[in-house]
Formats: C-alpha cells, structure tokens, sequence
C-alpha cells in the first residue's frame, strides 16, 4: 500500500542522488548523522542501516516493493531508527558493513542491509529482502519484527553477537606481511587466469561476467614479460567478444555494468563511469601492443560517449547512468523489429537486421519465464572488419530514434576518485591516438577537481548542486594522482606534476600506516568507524593500494627520491600473504610489481616543444606499449615551473646537434643520447 500524500523524510536536504531519490518514502529516513544513532540510544532501538547506489536495480526493486510501502514503513518506523547511505558517496561506510555482510552470509552486494546497535556494531546482514517472506528468503514483514522482539527479549544475545562481529573484523584487518613479492606470484596469477579462462567467449569464469579491465591490463604487462602468446590471446578475445556483445551500447558506444550470461549477450543496463575509464585504458594499451586499430576504434566510442553524455559543463564527470527507465530495465536500450522498421529504409533494414542480428519476434528472453519478450538486444556474432559508413550513418539514425525516448536516470554527482580515472584514460588516449581533443578534456577536469573539491590543502569526495562535500579517501588521492600523472604526460604542462607530488604527500601525511605499511582507507583525522580498514582487493575498481604503489614508483624515478620506492614496496609485503593466497584477486597490485621487477625506463625528450622532429619522436614513442616507463620533455625554452625543478638528474641534459634528443635509461643505467627514433625505440626494446 503506498501512501497518497508524500511527506518528505530527513533526506530531503542531502545532496546524493541515491538518498534523494528516497526523500518521501513514507520510512522514517536519516542520513548517518549522530542524531540517528543518539535517537537509537534514547529510544532503545536498532539501527536499519540500508546502503545502494542511484543506479541499483535492485535497490529500485526494494525500494518500490517495501520502503515506498506504508504497512513496511510503518513497521520499520516502530521497531528501528532507519539510516541510508550512499555507497559511492561513502565508501568508506560500505567497505566496512560490506565487510560484515560477505563474512556472516559469504556473499554481498546492494542493495546492502545491515542490523546493528547504536554504537554501529553490526548483528545481522543481508542484501534485497522482498515485502512478504517467499521462495525461502524472508520478507521485511517478518524481518523487522523478529528484529525488534530479539532486541527486546534477548538483548544480550544480540550485543554478544554484535561485539563478536566486530572483534573478528578488527581480525581480518590485521596486515597478512610477509615475504616481499617476486615474479612466481604474477606467473601464479597467469595461471589462475588461464584455467579460468572461457576460450569459447572469452572473459574469465562463467555468468554473470564482469568486465574486470585490471586482469587484461595485468595479462598483456606479463605478455611483454614474457612473450607469452596465450596471455595476448585472452586479452584480444576478451575485449573482441565483450565489444561484440549486448554489454556494449552499439548504437551510443559505451560499456554497461556486466553481463548476467557466459556470452557477454544480457547485461545489466547500468553504465559506470569507472567502467568507462579502466575499459578505455584496456583497449588503448591493446591498441599500442598490437597496434590492430580495431582496439582504438573501440576506444574512441568510448571516450565519445563519455564526452558526450558523462561531462559535465564545468568539465567533471558524472557518475553512471541507470539501467531502468519507465521502471523497467534496458528499456531504453532493446528494440523490437518494427520499430527498426520504422526508422530505416529498406536495404538499411536488411543491414541492421543481418549486422546486429535482430529477429522478429526478439531475441530477448524474459528473465524468469524465458518467454521472448519482442524486444532485441543488438550484439555482433564477429568484430566489424572496418568501419562501414553505410553501417555508421544507420547506427547514427537509431541513435536519433532513441534520443526521443526516456532516458535512463543520470547520477550527475562528481567524484573525485573515479574522476581521477577517466582522466588517467582520456590522457593515455590523447597519447596514444594522438588526439589533442582528449587531453583538453582531461585538464577540464583535473582543473574543475583543484578549483571545487580542494578545500585547505585536502581533496574532498564528491560534488553535486554547487556544493563539495565529504573528506576524500584513499582512492580520490591515488586515483586522481594517477590521473595527474597520466596528464603531464600528455600535456607537459608541469603545474599537474606538482601537484601529483603535493597530493602524495598529504597522502602520506594522513593515510600511511606507520607501523605496518600500506595506506588506510580514511584519513586519520577522519570519523572513526568501528574498524579503520585497509582496501587490497582489485575488484570492481583497482584499490587504492593498488594504484598508490604504482604511483610511488613513477613519482621516485621522476624525482630521485628513492623514499618513494621504499614506500611502494613496503605497500606490497605489508599485503603479501593476502596476495600470494589469491593473487588472481589482486592483479593491478601486479601489475605494480611488473614495474618493481622491471625493466623500467625514464625517457627524456630534449626539443623545442612546437618542432616537428620533438613531435614526431614523441608520437613514435606514444604509440608503443611502454608499459614501465615515465615520460618527461625538457623545453629548450624553459618557461617556469621548470621541469628540472622536480626532475634534478636532467637539469644538463641538452639537445645533441641542436636536434631534439632522447635520453634514456633503464633500471638505473643510461645510454648515450640520440637523435634517432629507431635507436630510442631500440633502447626502449620496442624494436
């Protein structure tokens, strides 16, 4: 029963999409604020605390099934003081309850319920619960008030239960230091990779499927390694039979969440920003590495759809796109045959039909009675051969089509982290595809993240409506500094390079763990939770351990400060054991460790920054899968800030012959400069 007349709740002042979205549910919402735990204390009662995100179609389901519900509000208004969270807006707060949830029912997800005291010590967890108990899962009507007369009649249990919980979580965060890592824990990840790797659709495992771009990045740093020819296989198959399926928007590019099939066909419409940007960094690297432009045609539409639907005016980038619209999911993106019909002649009709193998009666299946719903989800059964003009102006008509239809809700909040990430990708694109447009892109961003959400020598989390908010975490500091990185190198403009090594140091300042190694997720002046968690795992996003290791050592070979390199490899034995035990889980660490082990390389152009041989000995250079290398250009016209400011060891490199020179080194060692591309590309073993 849903009420008449809506009354907003204590979210109605919150900046988060997620939680507007919740505003005037008729539960008595909070956002995590000292009130709501204060209230709990008075009141003796629990806290439901429900965590999601705005584009989660299951929080919509749980949402319209039980929170827009009278009869379940009212039973969560008497019973328990109700909290929502943005994940993506506190993920600090998930990481930690997410935690509990995988530890208590050995699985997770969101929407993510938690039963806890008002001292935040979690007793029960669960994902979507439905409004009334079926099919084995019990329902909010029993849930809540099995809840409350456990609170009420057994107390201590529940206290017990919760404490218990919370020692062994203080456990599991305990550093696992060991042995320092070698080159045995990457091949054990090739090998964990290869026995579960779908030969017939690529991708590792089986449904659902999520795209996991840090793998493909990890299998082609080992492919160079070692010239293993099955590691290019399953990166090349991989991203050929993901880009041919339904989790690639055929007709407005861009990658939805992951798919819930072994064939990559049926996705989960959602579409992430972070996805967008690892994906992006996937293809380019594939790109240079087997230099098939196929790879960087995918890329490009990628970074199209973000520049066209994920930007905002100020230059930051929103978050995701929903997979719902009109509340039911993937209706934007699916088609039945007569609307194709419609909208194209004839022999283009023909083309669409055989091209994306569409039928007419559909080829999409609903999900619980497998019945053809006359929808088509467009897929490819092989990768185009070429770009077929034909072929792009059809796709360009559908795409005007569905520009008429409702679109999928839009989370237009800005977060410095997963920002930090597509800038890391537009950068590589702008250097290896050699599009300027790119880089333009990227310092829109990175200037709108320094100008909004820098606040007193500290980074802040997220933006929306005028207003930043929340202190960043470990991943807005490591994620937008290997943005920055990524940046100079694609710009040369050093202001971003310092400010790269600013940042560092502020990260070191408030998240290093002094005693053990490794960086907490909050910083230390932060609010505390009932445990301060370490993030190592690479799951859907890189951690950002992950990222700041490899950060550390491209900062310690650009400055010759060899603390850096310290640090970096502190980071891998502070996490080794977990590593080692399931190295398959922690493959951007790896491939943090592939640059540790070397080779590395520091390249230097010496040029005149506008002479077309600085720019051709640049752009030779970009195209190659350099993985392990920094990339820095000394003006024969220094304008300050000088790069030899923060780069001292080329404060006497010069051009030789008045040519632009390249100098380059590796593992500590150089050479004599040289004026020749194909000798630079020797050195660098590209040739």
């Amino acid at each position: 029963m849903k009420s008449a007349i809506k009354k907003p709740n204590k979210l109605i002042n919150e900046k988060s999409p997620y939680l507007l979205q919740h505003a005037y549910n008729p539960v008595d919402w909070y956002p995590w604020c000292d009130e709501a735990f204060e209230k709990a204390k008075n009141e003796n009662k629990p806290i439901f605390l429900s965590i999601g995100y705005s584009t989660c179609h299951w929080c919509h389901v749980m949402e319209h099934e039980s929170f827009e519900d009278d009869e379940v509000a009212k039973v969560m208004n008497e019973n328990c003081i109700s909290i929502k969270v943005d994940r993506e807006e506190r993920p600090d707060i998930d990481n930690v309850y997410m935690t509990v949830c995988q530890m208590m029912t050995g699985s997770g997800g969101w929407p993510l319920t938690v039963i806890m005291t008002p001292d935040k010590k979690p007793f029960f967890a669960g994902t979507y619960f439905p409004k009334n108990s079926k099919y084995g899962r019990i329902g909010m009507m029993d849930l809540i008030p099995r809840i409350y007369e456990t609170w009420m009649t057994r107390k201590q249990e529940a206290l017990d239960s919760a404490e218990q919980i919370t020692m062994l979580l203080n456990k599991m965060s305990v550093d696992s230091s060991g042995e320092k890592l070698d080159e045995s824990v990457m091949k054990t990840a090739y090998e964990q990779l290869l026995s579960r790797f779908d030969s017939e659709c690529g991708g590792f495992g089986s449904a659902p499927k999520f795209p996991t771009p840090h793998n493909l990045n990890f299998l082609l740093r080992w492919w160079k390694r070692t010239h293993s020819g099955e590691a290019l296989k399953m990166v090349e198959k991989t991203l050929q039979a993901m880009h041919c399926g339904g989790i690639y928007d055929h007709i407005g590019f861009g990658f939805h969440r992951y798919s819930t099939d072994s064939k990559w066909f049926v996705p989960h419409f959602e579409k992430m920003l972070y996805d967008q940007a690892m994906l992006g960094i996937a293809y380019i690297e594939t790109y240079q590495a087997t230099k098939n432009n196929f790879y960087a045609d995918v890329a490009k539409e990628i970074l199209t759809y973000v520049l066209r639907d994920m930007t905002a005016p100020d230059g930051g980038f929103y978050s995701a796109e929903d997979a719902d619209s009109e509340g039911e999911e993937g209706k934007f993106y699916v088609w039945t045959y007569d609307e194709i019909k419609r909208s194209l002649k004839d022999d283009e009709i023909d083309l669409v039909v055989k091209t994306f193998n569409v039928e007419k009666d559909g080829n999409y299946l609903e999900e619980a009675t497998r019945e053809k719903t006359r929808a088509n989800i467009l897929y490819l059964k092989k990768p185009l051969s070429a770009v077929d003009e034909l072929l792009d102006n059809i796709r360009q008509k559908l795409f005007e089509v569905r520009k008429k239809r409702i679109y999928p809700y839009k989370d237009d909040k800005i977060l410095t982290s997963w920002n930090g990430l597509m800038i890391a990708a537009l950068s590589k694109g702008a250097q290896a595809l050699n599009e300027p447009k790119y880089a333009d892109s990227a310092k829109r961003a990175a200037d709108f993240i320094l100008s909004k959400m820098f606040l007193d020598g500290r980074l802040l989390h997220s933006y929306r409506d005028g207003e930043a908010k929340i202190n960043g975490h470990i991943d807005d500091y490591t994620f937008f500094i290997f943005g920055l990185l990524e940046l100079y190198e694609a710009t040369f403009e050093v202001k971003y390079l310092q400010v790269a090594l600013d940042l560092n140091q502020i990260l070191l300042e408030y998240f290093w763990d002094h005693k053990n190694g490794g960086f907490y997720f909050t910083a230390v002046d932060d609010e505390n939770l009932i445990v301060r968690q370490k993030e190592i795992y690479d799951g859907a996003i890189p951690s950002g351990n992950s990222i700041a290791m490899l950060n550390l050592f491209r900062l310690g070979a650009i400055t010759g400060n060899f603390s850096f390199k310290d640090k970096a490899l502190k980071i891998g034995t502070a996490f080794s054991k977990n590593i080692m035990q399931a190295p398959i889980a922690h493959t951007q660490m790896l491939v943090a460790l592939d640059y540790a082990i070397g080779p590395s390389y520091e390249a230097v152009i010496v040029g005149k920054a506008d002479d077309k041989n600085t720019l051709s000995m640049l752009n030779s250079l970009r195209k190659e899968f350099i993985p392990n290398k920094i990339l820095l250009f000394k003006p024969t016209k220094n304008s300050p800030p000088d790069i030899a400011k923060i780069a001292k060891f080329i404060e006497s490199y010069k051009c030789v012959d008045e040519k632009t020179t390249a100098y380059i080194c590796q593992n500590y060692n150089c050479s004599l400069p040289t004026t020749e591309i194909s000798k630079m590309l020797e050195l660098l073993l590209c040739r």
